[in-house]
C-alpha cells in the first residue's frame, strides 16, 4: 500500500507564503556575522620553467581578490565587499529588507614544490576563475666553472 500527501490547496498555501513574507519584511533583517571562507577548487599544471595555478572563485571580483607570493607559498584571500565598501566614499545605498544569498569569501594557501619569481608573476581573471602565471626561479647557488 502506497501512501501519498494530500495537496494543500492553493488558497491556503498562497496565504500562508504571504503570512511568511509579511513575518519576513516586518522584522528588520540584520547583516550576518563574518562569512565563513571557503577553499576555492584549485589546478595546477607545470612546465619546465612555470607554475600556472587556476582558482574557482565564483562571485567575487577582480577588486577583492588579493594574491602574495613569497618564497614557494601562494596565498588568495578575498576582502568581504563591507570591508570594500568602508574604505570608500559614503554613498546613498540601499537598506537591505532580506538576504538569502550570502557573500563569498575565499581562502587558501598553496605550497609549490620549487621558489617562483614573485616579479615575472602575472594574473588573469575571467569568468570567475583567478589564473596565475608564475615563472621558476632559476638557481643561483651552484655555477659552473671552466677548467683551462
Amino acid at each position: 500500500m502506497f501512501v501519498f500527501p494530500a495537496p494543500v490547496s492553493v488558497s491556503r498555501r498562497a496565504a500562508a507564503s504571504s503570512r511568511l513574507l509579511d513575518q519576513l519584511f516586518s522584522e528588520r533583517v540584520t547583516a550576518p556575522s563574518a562569512p565563513t571562507s571557503r577553499t576555492p577548487a584549485l589546478d595546477v599544471s607545470e612546465t619546465d620553467t612555470a607554475f600556472s595555478l587556476a582558482f574557482e572563485v565564483p562571485g567575487t571580483t577582480r577588486e577583492l581578490l588579493k594574491v602574495s607570493v613569497q618564497g614557494r607559498r601562494v596565498v588568495l584571500e578575498t576582502a568581504t565587499a563591507e570591508a570594500a565598501a568602508a574604505t570608500e566614499t559614503p554613498t546613498d545605498t540601499p537598506r537591505v529588507l532580506y538576504r538569502e544569498r550570502a557573500e563569498a569569501r575565499y581562502a587558501r594557501t598553496v605550497v609549490l614544490p620549487s621558489e617562483v619569481d614573485p616579479a615575472s608573476a602575472s594574473a588573469r581573471f575571467d569568468n570567475g576563475v583567478l589564473t596565475l602565471s608564475l615563472s621558476k626561479k632559476v638557481p643561483t647557488g651552484a655555477t659552473q666553472v671552466a677548467i683551462g
